[in-house]
């Protein structure tokens, strides 16, 4: 709907000063939209995509701005390569390319680095904030709570529910989550074991180590104290987005449940 792509059922809204439903041509000349699935033409090559495109958006100086976008996003060099060749990672430079093509003021990321290796994953964050830097405001989707760590505000949405939003000292700060570190032999059925604890609200696996985890500090603190002793390493620590997304999620009810 922010798009222009949809038209809303019933409501109001406004993207960029513009009303979503009456003015959604509009919208489509400012704002740039990239799926999380690779939606470009396989059979064409990367130039021919982005020339395909900003003839779509009648770009003017055609051949200059696809120039300009390959050099840009370090496609020089795979000009005539066919998209279907790429690697996953290289899909998603091209896709951003094509949609900044038209120079939008928004940009609309659908989960855009999903199946990507960990350096193209890096990489493509490194052109979003060079790109932000410059003036160019995103909306990203994303379930990797290490990329929602670099962006200036979040918003928790589950069932189409707005659970929280804000930076993310706000958003950590707004679960009031205290949380401790365990490490030592035997955590999983440690976790069975305070799973089953009034206070304890998650006792989850991060790596090594467990993250136990409650919102009522006192209640929390005396269902861990019969098992603060070696061999295991109890450690108060800062609560992460993480912790304060598990914690959420449990929380918000299933509107898709059958009852």
């Amino acid at each position: 709907m922010l798009c222009g792509l949809l038209r809303a059922d019933a409501g109001s809204g406004t993207c960029l000063g513009f009303d979503v439903i009456r003015e959604s041509e509009e919208i489509k000349k400012h704002v740039g939209y990239m799926t999380q699935r690779f939606s470009f033409w396989e059979d064409l090559s990367i130039r021919e995509n982005l020339d395909f495109v900003a003839r779509m958006y009648a770009v003017k100086n055609r051949t200059q701005a696809v120039q300009q976008s390959i050099e840009r996003l370090g496609l020089a060099g795979r000009e005539k390569q066919l998209a279907g060749q790429l690697s996953g990672g290289w899909k998603q430079r091209l896709a951003l390319a094509a949609c900044l093509i038209h120079q939008p003021k928004l940009l609309l990321l659908d989960e855009p680095t999903a199946g990507v290796d960990p350096k193209a994953r890096r990489d493509f964050w490194e052109h979003i904030h060079v790109l932000a830097g410059e003036g160019l405001t995103f909306l990203i989707t994303t379930h990797y709570m290490d990329e929602a760590e670099r962006c200036h505000r979040l918003a928790y949405i589950s069932y189409g529910n707005l659970l929280t939003h804000g930076t993310v000292d706000e958003v950590v700060a707004h679960v009031r989550l205290t949380t401790w570190s365990v490490t030592g032999p035997g955590l999983i059925p440690l976790a069975e074991q305070l799973r089953k604890q009034p206070g304890v609200q998650q006792a989850v696996a991060f790596g090594t180590m467990l993250h136990v985890s409650g919102d009522d500090d006192a209640a929390l603190e005396e269902a861990i104290a019969p098992f603060r002793a070696p061999p295991h390493k109890w450690e108060r620590i800062r609560s992460g987005l993480e912790d304060a997304f598990i914690h959420l999620m449990e929380k918000s009810q299933d509107n898709f449940r059958a009852p």
